[in-house]
């Protein structure tokens, strides 16, 4: 689950080094002795602050810079001495130690405190002050500013004791002869020292962000934050009430403060494990456990509080732990591991839970192992040193001296994805056709579009779903050792831990592009929906929520992330087996700072605690995309104002010029060449819908800012569905051919086009648009890979749709024969009248011909008639023959107009019919080119 990466080895990076330097001391060719080496803390800087005990009965501290690869030794006492805590400043020019005291011997009757607090001046080594002398143990850290410049003469240190208080030590330091800093005015650190924080119980130090987190227990537990500028003043920001039990800490707990291997932690003392993690974001989390009862019971809470609330985890230890686990877990607590927006909950041997800390609400989004597969194979030893970057953390291996570079394992995810292994029969190949089960089907069982066994096609609902194993006589089989049924049941790993998978791999992990190709090549092997939701619908909305999930915390509760909130909920995805879960609306967080003197960080958490409040008020703040159904319903049915229409017309230009704008280069398949209105006309509503979802609650983001995420949210999406394509489309390895009409389908083809007609049936269900030039390109396939009978079934029932590019291509590219007439005149007859006129300009057929005849005709006369102002009288006249193609009615419009026009003072002669059908087919020929006069 985990991929470690070697990042530290004291044998290797120091200890090597310490035996080159303890020979030159000892006047040794090489030093064969041992030495004593512990690491003392690591600084902002990542350096490592270390010591040893030296051949000469000397205990040296130096220090590792992990960009340089170089030790340097930074002080050396003269005798052996127990370094319990040590910090080094910015400019490297002061240390600051802390010594646990041990009498021996002759000096076990002199009075001795217990700790000893020394400043020294080590630039160069010169004066040592003691701060502190106190029975109880005290840990020290230096500041380390956000500033460019190494030169600064102010340092500034914070004292830590265990009884409980926090001082700040501002020392100002001056240089002497050019090179030489030293403190000013040593003798009165002391009585200009600060009290930062007092009667607290836990202390907890973050040297990245320059934090200082507290707790304090009076009526009630509560949590404060205090920060440090880079003016070097502090504040304290936040108070936050905990519900912890009362007196859970015996002894004061330092929490990322350096290592004192001189002081053993008992763990039946540690009633309660709590850390602290944030992200830049404005996410802030406070993690607690409690030992395992009695019951085999493990339980840790996550108090979310950029979301308000927090959620209490039960787990319950069963017997199939991994064979490393200990044979009594009492008093073990797990390890968080903070790691982007996850935090892993770790106990060796039992569980792993991951949790999502940005969508908490549901459990099928945080993915729990147990057992075997929760091993990660960490030394009991390991210290969390805390996140280096945005998706990895640090480990530290006290034992071994080790630290490594800890990420989530991308290939361990897609193993989950990829290693459950359907255990039900495969389709057999000669029957005609495969369904999902006798008798009746089920709501949510696929439905298969082919052949009965009266051969007779087996039309699909609207909103069915097409089976894999779908096998229509004539059609080409989707692969030789035929597909397997969607409702298989299937061993190995559960929906809830393939959709938690998914999801991290998206959103977490989403940015590679290689891992996201491995992903549609997944969706392709699996290409039915699972049980429980659907992959393709979970792939589009999770990588469309990538691409804004760093713009704003509070997009979480807006911008639609997963596909399962569209609707009801299965149970498997709300429940984990083994694990209870309580949520609860925690208390809201004090900001003791004025909102408009916040910054950073703290600005973004006051304003996601303040909007998460309103959107947990507010009914459906989610944006969920089949909202906009009834408007789509409507704007294809009903005449709209054309102040709307513009309106879409615009958003849909906007959005097509920004995919026109990203890299097209590799036109792989013919996308966004023609006109679609349908798709154009979705692309505008959804943009429409989006924004003004947006700007109802999130109006703190501008509508200029709003506008241009829609914009590139839908851009985003038509560009996404293109990747997939062309990502299938080198998978199965389809060449121009596969847009040929002249040859049937192959293997490959047929499996791109079942993997095209499920996007269309995932994208349907979310009322997304897709890309124009689709349903030209799946129309394509179709007519390549079905049966004539059942490709008309699919336009039927609405799988696919006539597009003029696709018959105008098919009326030329097909010949004539027998079948592909019949299949044109079919196609015809489904073709609405102002399409269906321009299309037979396209097919040289007699048919045709007859028609553009009778249209023209009808046209020309009908305009005639308009200008010359002649009503048809309506009669009929016995000579007509129907059958006369159009001059039957020509001749009785000829007729009409003659009855018109006789001249009272002539005779009255009969009309000669034959001689008028003669005529009009004698002009009708001229009027066409098909005769000169």
């Amino acid at each position: 689950m985990l991929k470690l990466k070697p990042k530290f080895d004291l044998q290797r990076d120091v200890v090597s080094d310490i035996f080159r330097k303890e020979a030159l001391v000892g006047r040794v060719k090489e030093f064969s002795g041992s030495v004593d080496t512990c690491i003392l803390n690591i600084e902002r800087d990542g350096g490592i602050l270390y010591s040893w005990k030296g051949a000469t009965g000397t205990t040296r501290i130096g220090k590792y810079n992990p960009n340089t690869k170089q030790n340097k030794l930074l002080y050396t006492f003269d005798k052996q001495v127990c370094v319990s805590s040590c910090s080094l400043n910015k400019e490297e020019t002061l240390l600051a130690v802390s010594l646990a005291q041990r009498t021996r011997g002759e000096e076990h009757f002199k009075p001795m405190s217990k700790c000893l607090t020394l400043l020294i001046e080590i630039h160069p080594i010169n004066n040592t002050k003691v701060l502190k002398a106190v029975d109880c143990r005290v840990r020290v850290q230096f500041l380390y500013p956000e500033t460019s410049s190494n030169s600064l003469l102010e340092s500034h240190l914070l004292l830590l004791a265990e009884d409980g208080y926090v001082d700040q030590y501002h020392v100002l330091l001056c240089r002497q002869e050019g090179y030489r800093v030293v403190m000013v005015n040593p003798e009165r650190l002391s009585k200009v020292a600060e009290k930062v924080a007092e009667d607290f119980s836990w202390v907890q130090w973050d040297r990245q962000t320059q934090r200082l987190y507290y707790l304090t227990h009076k009526d009630k537990s509560l949590l404060r934050c205090v920060q440090f500028f880079p003016n070097h003043n502090f504040e304290t920001v936040l108070e936050l009430p905990l519900e912890l039990p009362t007196n859970v800490f015996s002894t004061v707990r330092f929490v990322n403060l350096g290592f004192d291997h001189y002081h053993e932690e008992r763990p039946e003392e540690e009633l309660v494990r709590m850390e602290v993690f944030t992200n830049r974001i404005g996410t802030m989390c406070v993690c607690c456990s409690q030992p395992v009862n009695d019951n085999r019971e493990q339980t840790y809470m996550v108090v979310f509080v950029h979301k308000g609330c927090s959620k209490t985890f039960r787990v319950s230890l069963d017997s199939d732990a991994s064979p490393q686990t200990p044979q009594s877990p009492t008093h073990l607590h797990p390890l968080f591991i903070p790691m982007g927006y996850y935090i892993l909950v770790y106990l060796a041997g039992y569980f792993l839970h991951c949790i999502n800390t940005r969508q908490q609400e549901m459990l099928c989004h945080s993915l729990f192992l147990s057992g075997h597969d929760a091993e990660l194979g960490l030394p009991a030893s390991i210290t969390v040193l805390g996140a280096e970057e945005e998706n990895a953390t640090v480990l530290l291996d006290l034992g071994s001296g080790r630290s490594y570079t800890a990420a989530l394992s991308p290939a361990y995810l897609l193993q989950i994805l990829q290693s459950d292994t359907p255990t039900c029969r495969p389709r057999v190949p000669s029957s005609p056709a495969v369904r999902p089960g006798r008798g009746s089907r089920s709501p949510d069982r696929p439905l298969c579009v082919g052949s009965d066994s009266s051969g007779q096609g087996t039309p699909p609902s609207p909103g069915g779903r097409l089976h894999s194993a779908c096998l229509h006589s004539g059609g080409t089989p989707p692969s030789p050792g035929g597909r397997l049924h969607s409702a298989c049941l299937h061993s190995g790993w559960s929906d809830p831990q393939r959709l938690a998978a998914l999801h991290c791999l998206l959103v977490y992990m989403g940015h590679d592009p290689h891992l996201q190709v491995k992903i549609i090549g997944w969706l392709c092997d699996k290409v039915m929906p699972f049980e429980s939701f659907d992959q393709i619908q979970e792939f589009i909305l999770a990588s469309l929520y990538r691409i804004s999930y760093e713009k704003s915390l509070s997009l979480d509760k807006v911008l639609p992330y997963s596909s399962v909130f569209d609707k009801e909920v299965p149970v498997c995805l709300l429940e984990v087996p083994g694990v209870s879960c309580t949520t609860e609306l925690h208390n809201e967080p004090l900001f003791r700072v004025k909102a408009r003197s916040l910054q950073g960080f703290w600005l973004e958490l006051q304003w996601n605690t303040e909007r998460m409040k309103y959107l947990e008020a507010v009914p459906n703040p989610r944006y969920r995309t089949s909202h906009i159904q009834s408007d789509w319903d409507k704007l294809r049915t009903e005449r709209r104002s054309s102040s709307l229409l513009k309106r879409m017309e615009d958003n849909m230009r906007k959005v097509l010029s920004m995919v026109d704008t990203w890299s097209l280069d590799n036109k792989l398949v013919p996308l966004f060449q023609e006109e679609d209105p349908q798709q154009r006309s979705l692309i505008g509503l959804m943009v429409d819908k989006l924004r003004e979802h947006l700007n109802r609650h999130l109006p703190r983001l501008g509508k200029k800012r709003i506008d241009l995420l829609v914009v590139n949210y839908v851009a985003k999406l038509l560009e996404l569905i293109r990747h997939m394509l062309e990502s299938v489309w080198l998978k199965y390895k389809l060449g121009p051919r596969a847009l040929c009409f002249t040859q049937q389908g192959s293997p490959a083809e047929w499996a791109v086009f079942h993997f095209m007609c499920r996007m269309l049936e995932a994208t349907r269900g979310l009322c997304l648009p897709l890309p124009p030039g689709y349903h030209t390109l799946l129309a394509v396939l179709g007519v390549r890979c079905l049966p004539h009978h059942t490709f008309l079934q699919y336009i039927d029932h609405g799988l696919l749709q006539l597009t003029e590019t696709f018959v105008s291509r098919l009326m030329t590219d097909l010949d004539n024969s027998d079948a592909n007439e019949k299949l044109k005149f079919s196609i015809l007859k489904r073709l609405p009248e102002p399409m269906e006129q321009r299309i037979y300009q396209l097919w040289d057929h007699p048919v045709t011909s007859a028609s553009i005849s009778r249209y023209y005709v009808k046209t020309l006369l009908e305009k005639h008639n308009k200008n010359k102002g002649f009503a048809f009288t309506g009669r009929d006249k016995p000579g007509f023959r129907p059958e006369f193609l159009p001059l039957t009615y020509l001749a009785k419009i000829l007729s009409d107009v003659e009855e018109q026009a006789l001249n009272p003072f002539e005779e009255q002669e009969n009309v000669d019919a034959r001689f008028v059908e003669e005529t009009a087919l004698k002009q009708t020929l001229f009027l066409l080119g098909f005769e000169e006069k």
